[in-house]
C-alpha cells in the first residue's frame, strides 16, 4: 500500500499516512529516509519542539511507527535531490573491497575505522550515504544497527523494509550477539571477566547517538574474554 501524503493548503505542514512497508520502523529512521537531505540534527531539534508529531501527539525519536500513523511534517528547508553529498573516491573504493556479502535483501559491509554510519552532527557523509551513491539502482537501503565512527566492524544494510522489521525484532529479543575485539594496554587481570551493568541510549542536542552506564538503563551483560595476550 503507498503511503498518501496530504497538505494543509497555506501553511506548508504535510502529513503522510504510514504503510505497511513502514510499521515498526523507529520515527527518525523513518524521517531520514523521507525528508532525504534534512540533517538529523534538524529533525531531532523539531521532535523536541513538537513540530514533527504523530496522530497529533509529542513523540520520542525512537518512537516505533504502526501502519496508519499520521506525521505531521512542518515546513522544513531541504536541499535539492539533485544535489547529494559529495563522497570521495577512496571511501568508494575502500568499501568495494569490504562487501562480506550481497544480496536482493541484505549487504552486510565490513565498516572501516574513522568513517561514520551516516551523515550529520557537522559530516556532510557517511556509510548510508556512501552507499546510497554506489547502489543508485537501489531504491532502499537502510542501517540495521550503527558503529561508532572509530570502530571497525561488520554493518547490516537492509534492501527492504520487510527485512529491516524483522532484523530489528531480532535485536529486539536479542536474538543476535555481538562480539568485538579489542587491544588493552597493560595486563589483564584475569582470562575472563563478565560485567553487568545497565546501558542507557542517549541522544545529544547535536543528533549523536551516546551509551552510557545508567540505574535507568537497560539491564546489559558484557562478556570479556582474553583471546590473545
Amino acid at each position: 500500500m503507498p503511503e498518501t501524503t496530504r497538505q494543509t493548503q497555506g501553511s506548508g505542514v504535510r502529513y503522510l499516512t504510514v504503510d505497511e512497508d513502514s510499521s515498526g520502523q523507529r520515527l527518525d529512521n523513518y524521517l531520514v529516509r523521507e525528508l532525504k537531505g534534512v540533517p538529523r540534527t534538524r529533525l531531532y531539534r523539531a521532535l523536541r519542539k513538537g513540530e514533527i508529531r504523530v496522530n497529533k501527539g509529542r513523540v520520542r525519536a525512537d518512537y516505533r511507527l504502526v501502519a496508519g500513523d499520521q506525521v505531521r511534517i512542518p515546513p522544513l528547508r531541504q536541499p535539492s535531490p539533485t544535489e547529494p553529498p559529495t563522497v570521495p573516491r577512496y571511501w568508494s573504493e575502500q568499501l568495494r573491497q569490504r562487501v562480506v556479502h550481497e544480496d536482493g535483501d541484505l549487504l552486510v559491509i565490513d565498516k572501516p575505522s574513522g568513517l561514520a554510519v551516516h551523515g550529520g552532527s557537522g559530516l556532510s557523509f557517511g556509510l548510508i550515504e556512501c552507499l546510497r551513491q554506489m547502489y543508485p539502482e537501489s531504491r532502499y537501503l537502510e542501517l540495521v544497527h550503527r558503529l561508532d565512527r572509530d570502530t571497525s566492524g561488520l554493518i547490516l544494510i537492509a534492501r527492504r523494509p520487510a527485512v529491516l522489521r524483522e532484523l530489528h525484532r531480532q535485536l529486539r529479543e536479542d536474538k543476535v550477539d555481538k562480539r568485538y575485539l579489542a587491544l588493552v594496554a597493560g595486563s589483564w587481570p584475569r582470562n575472563r571477566r563478565v560485567v553487568d551493568a545497565p546501558l542507557e541510549k542517549n541522544v545529544l542536542q547535536s543528533g549523536e547517538r551516546i551509551v552510557r552506564v545508567s540505574r535507568e538503563g537497560k539491564r546489559a551483560i558484557t562478556e570479556f574474554a582474553v583471546v590473545e595476550r
